[in-house]
C-alpha cells in the first residue's frame, strides 16, 4: 500500500449493495463520509455518514480526498426495454457528468475520483481470459461502459486521479446475484444456464470493498482495473460448486431449453447477463500487490453460505 486514508470522502450511490458497506468501512477508518442521495431523509446511513442531495455539488466536492462514485440504476432489476436502458444508460453518465462539471467549479478539486464501471465493457468473449490491456467489446452494456468512463475520464483534465473499477459479479450474503443463483439450487432446479462454458468473472464483497479503499488511498492506482477474482470460472462450473456448498443435485437440462426459457423471459437481458460472458482477470491490481481475502468461488461461497 502507499498513501494515506483519505480523510473526507463523498459517495455516490452509498446506499447500494457496495455502498453500504463501503461507508462503514469508510467510518472505520476515520473518514468524514458524505454520501449523495437523491432522499437524504430516508437514506438510512450509519452513525456518522451525513446524507447530502444532489444540489450545490461543486461546495461540497470542493478539497475532497476522493470521490467515489456508484451511482446507476440496476441493470438486472427488470426486463430490458427501450425506457430501461435508457435509464440504464442516463442514470450512470449523468450522473458522473454532473461530479465532474461540478468538480471543474471547485476551488481545489477533488484529489481522486474512483468511479464504478462493469466488466459489461468486455462484451460477450470466448474462453481466453481478458484483462485491462484488451479491448472494448460491441453491443449495449459496452457502449455503455465505454460512454461511462469517458465521462469520468475527463477529470483527470483538471488533475484529478481517476481510477475506473470494471466491476464483476459481485457475491454477497444478502443482496445481488448469488441469492437469486442459489434460488432454485435450493429448491432442487439448480442447472447450467445455456452452454454452461460463458464466462463468470465474480467478486466477493468484502474484496471488492477492499479494492475501492485502496483505490481510493493509493496514488499508484490510476486508469481502468477490472473489479474480479483471479479465479473466473464458467458458468456450468460455479452452478456445480454452488449445488455441492447447498447440498444439492443439478438437474440435466439441455442447454437449448434453458437458453430459450431465459430468452423468453427476459429477452436481451438473458443474452448479455446469463448466456454470455468473459474470463476477466484483475492483471493490474495484482501487479500492485493487491490481496484476495476470497480467491477462489469455493472460498467465496464457503464464506457466504
Amino acid at each position: 500500500m502507499a498513501g494515506s486514508d483519505p480523510r473526507r470522502v463523498v459517495v455516490a450511490g452509498g446506499t447500494g449493495l457496495v455502498g453500504q458497506p463501503l461507508v462503514r468501512s469508510l467510518l472505520d477508518q476515520g473518514a468524514q463520509v458524505t454520501v449523495l442521495t437523491r432522499n437524504p431523509a430516508r437514506a438510512g446511513l450509519p452513525p456518522g455518514a451525513r446524507a447530502h442531495g444532489w444540489e450545490n455539488l461543486a461546495a461540497l466536492l470542493d478539497g475532497a480526498d476522493a470521490v467515489i462514485n456508484l451511482a446507476g440504476e440496476g441493470i438486472a432489476d427488470q426486463r430490458w426495454s427501450l425506457a430501461r436502458k435508457a435509464a440504464i444508460r442516463d442514470s450512470r453518465i449523468l450522473a458522473t457528468r454532473r461530479l465532474v462539471e461540478a468538480m471543474k467549479d471547485c476551488r481545489l478539486p477533488p484529489r481522486a475520483l474512483v468511479n464504478a464501471s462493469a466488466i459489461g465493457y468486455y462484451g460477450a468473449r470466448d474462453q481466453t481470459p481478458v484483462d485491462e490491456a484488451d479491448p472494448p467489446g460491441a453491443g449495449f452494456l459496452p457502449e455503455v461502459c465505454r460512454a461511462w468512463e469517458a465521462e469520468a475520464a475527463a477529470a483527470s483534465a483538471i488533475g484529478v486521479r481517476v481510477v475506473r473499477i470494471r466491476i464483476g459479479v459481485v457475491l454477497a450474503r444478502d443482496g445481488g446475484a448469488l441469492p437469486k443463483m442459489a434460488l432454485p439450487v435450493r429448491f432442487w432446479l439448480g442447472c447450467k444456464l445455456g452452454s454452461g462454458r460463458q464466462g463468470l468473472s465474480w467478486i466477493h464483497l468484502d474484496d471488492l470493498v477492499a479494492m475501492f479503499l485502496e483505490a481510493a488511498h493509493n496514488p499508484a492506482w490510476e486508469g481502468p482495473f477490472n473489479g474480479t477474482a483471479p479465479a473466473p470460472v464458467d458458468n456450468e462450473a460455479f452452478t456445480d460448486l454452488l449445488a455441492r456448498r447447498l447440498h444439492r443435485p443439478l438437474m440435466p437440462v439441455p442447454g437449448a431449453m434453458t437458453a430459450a426459457a431465459l430468452k423468453g423471459l427476459l429477452g436481451e437481458m438473458a443474452e448479455a447477463l446469463l448466456l454470455q460472458g468473459a474470463f476477466v482477470l484483475p492483471t493490474r491490481a495484482q501487479a500492485l500487490g493487491f490481496g484476495f481475502q476470497f480467491p477462489t468461488a469455493i472460498s467465496a461461497l464457503e464464506d457466504l453460505i
